[in-house]
C-alpha cells in the first residue's frame, strides 16, 4: 500500500515540477517577446518623429552644424543607422565610421568597427540603438572622449 501512495505522490510531484518548468519557460518567452515589442515600438515612434521632422522641411545636418560637429561616428548600423548615413550623405557632415557589435557581418558604404576596436577621434557619436542607450553610452565613455548623443534626442531637438 505504501508503495502505491509513494508512487502517486512521486507522479504528482513530477507533474508539478514539469508544469513549473514549462510555466517558467513560457514566462521567459513572454518576457522576451514583450522586450522585442517594446524595442520595435520605440523604433517606430522614433522613425515617426523623423518623418515629422522631414515634413517640416528640416534635416539632421542642421543639428550637427549648429553644435559644431563636423566629423561623427554612428553606433548601430541597422535601419536607423543606415537612414542617418543616407540623410547625411552629400552634406557637410563627415561620417568617419560606424560602430556595431556585429561589425564583421555588416556591409556598408563606410568602415564599420566593433567596440573592441580602436575608435578614431570624432566630434560626436550618434547612438541609433535607442532602447540600450544608457548601456552603450557607458561602454563608449570608456573608449572615447566626445559627446555621445541619442538619435532620438536629436530628432526631438531639431
Amino acid at each position: 500500500m505504501k508503495k502505491g501512495v509513494i508512487a502517486v505522490i512521486s507522479a504528482c510531484v513530477g507533474m508539478i515540477s514539469s508544469a513549473v518548468c514549462v510555466g517558467k519557460m513560457m514566462s521567459n518567452q513572454v518576457e522576451e517577446k514583450r522586450n522585442m515589442s517594446d524595442k520595435h515600438l520605440a523604433l517606430f515612434l522614433m522613425m515617426n518623429q523623423w518623418v515629422k521632422v522631414k515634413q517640416q522641411g528640416k534635416n539632421l545636418a542642421s543639428y550637427f552644424k549648429k553644435n559644431g560637429y563636423q566629423k561623427i561616428a554612428v553606433y548601430g548600423m541597422s535601419y536607423a543607422g543606415e537612414t542617418l548615413i543616407d540623410e547625411l550623405k552629400d552634406k557637410e557632415i563627415k561620417i568617419a565610421y560606424g560602430i556595431d557589435k556585429n561589425a564583421d557581418r555588416i556591409y556598408a558604404d563606410i568602415d564599420v568597427v566593433s567596440l573592441d576596436d580602436s575608435l578614431e577621434k570624432v566630434d560626436a557619436i550618434v547612438v541609433t540603438a535607442i532602447t540600450f542607450f544608457d548601456e552603450i553610452e557607458e561602454q563608449l565613455r570608456e573608449k572615447i572622449d566626445c559627446p555621445i548623443i541619442s538619435l532620438e534626442d536629436i530628432l526631438y531637438e531639431v
